[in-house]
């Protein structure tokens, strides 16, 4: 393995990785194995754009916990992804009222399917429009739930509240343009990434790109709907974009240095897996013998090993499809217990 995880040939992640704030390279291995924390926060960018950030880091929950934002116009506001909890969303909307009080949730975009992007949307003032990818909106409509309510749960529900689908009411396939006031707001496909429909919102004239889930900062990504490598490639066009600040789906705010981390992250799983995959491994063995340098600290990185190994094996098979593997996750996670001595 490449202890460093660079690629052969200079890409716009390896220079940004590299050059970033004049730091040797010593030092910015050493900043990479510390995994802040950080906190809950509705954080002002510029005028009449904020970020909601969900509190995280190492011993903190961090699983189904995401991230969104708000642009406020001069009559309505549009929202950045519903997150997902109810008590989660209502905290959101509570920051939202104290920023702009008395102005409509006319507008929300939704990044994509997951339920900790879309779960929070019933307890949103309805009628809105939701705008998402067109099979962002097929894969909300074929959501099913275990329980029609949400059970009690410490930060995550009171109990009793609905699982509901609010079905989204406009779909994109390239990219749309909105005005809040004098605010451009690009909102753009880029699919398939994290999943098959991924789009970000990018705010030109402030140099700011709500990234969702095509960023994961000092958090391990989620491949199980993936598509890798496209994945890489998105993040290359964001590199190349005029952006200064990016809002990640998981994590806290960051910059193109950080998406080039992430993008990184994925170039090294990718490198590592097919070395097994050419020798003949299984995906189990493969992931339970994978070690990923640095990012091995990361948030979730060891329970995103199986996941992220079934889905490499299928794009290097020819086999990637837009659903989750979840039988050959389940047999690759027998395996992956077995190697490492974890009783199923």
């Amino acid at each position: 393995m490449n202890p460093t995880g660079l690629a052969n040939s200079m890409t716009r992640r390896d220079a940004i990785r590299l050059g970033a704030a004049g730091l040797g390279f010593a030092a910015i291995v050493r900043a990479q194995n510390q995994v802040p924390n950080w906190k809950t926060e509705m954080r002002q960018l510029a005028p009449n754009v904020y970020a909601y950030i969900q509190g995280g880091g190492p011993g903190e929950m961090n699983q189904g916990v995401s991230n969104g934002g708000i642009v406020v116009g001069e009559n309505s506001i549009l929202v950045i992804d519903s997150l997902g909890a109810p008590i989660q969303t209502k905290n959101f909307i509570a920051a939202i009222r104290k920023v702009a009080p008395n102005k409509p949730m006319s507008r929300m975009v939704i990044s994509h399917h997951h339920g900790d992007h879309i779960m929070g949307l019933p307890f949103f003032p309805q009628p809105m429009e939701i705008v998402c990818h067109e099979y962002c909106r097929k894969e909300m409509l074929a959501t099913t739930f275990p329980t029609p309510t949400w059970e009690k749960r410490a930060n995550w529900a009171e109990g009793g509240e609905p699982r509901v689908i609010i079905p989204p009411t406009t779909t994109i396939d390239d990219r749309t343009t909105y005005y809040y006031g004098n605010t451009e707001v690009h909102v753009i496909t880029k699919a398939p990434s994290h999943t098959y429909g991924d789009i970000a919102v990018y705010l030109p004239q402030y140099k700011i790109l709500f990234a969702a889930d095509i960023g994961f900062f000092y958090v391990a990504p989620f491949c199980h709907n993936a598509a890798p490598t496209k994945w890489m490639d998105h993040c290359d066009e964001i590199l190349g974009m005029n952006v200064d600040t990016i809002i990640p789906g998981h994590g806290p705010i960051g910059t193109k240095k950080s998406l080039a981390e992430m993008s990184e992250y994925l170039a090294v799983f990718k490198s590592e897996a097919r070395k097994r995959y050419d020798a003949g491994m299984s995906a189990g063995k493969a992931a339970a013998d994978i070690k990923l340098g640095h990012f091995d600290a990361w948030i979730g990185a060891q329970d995103r090993l199986v996941m992220n190994t079934v889905r490499y094996y299928h794009e290097f098979a020819g086999t990637l499809k837009p659903e989750y593997d979840v039988e050959g996750t389940r047999v690759a996670t027998i395996e992956f217990n077995a190697a490492r001595g974890i009783k199923n």
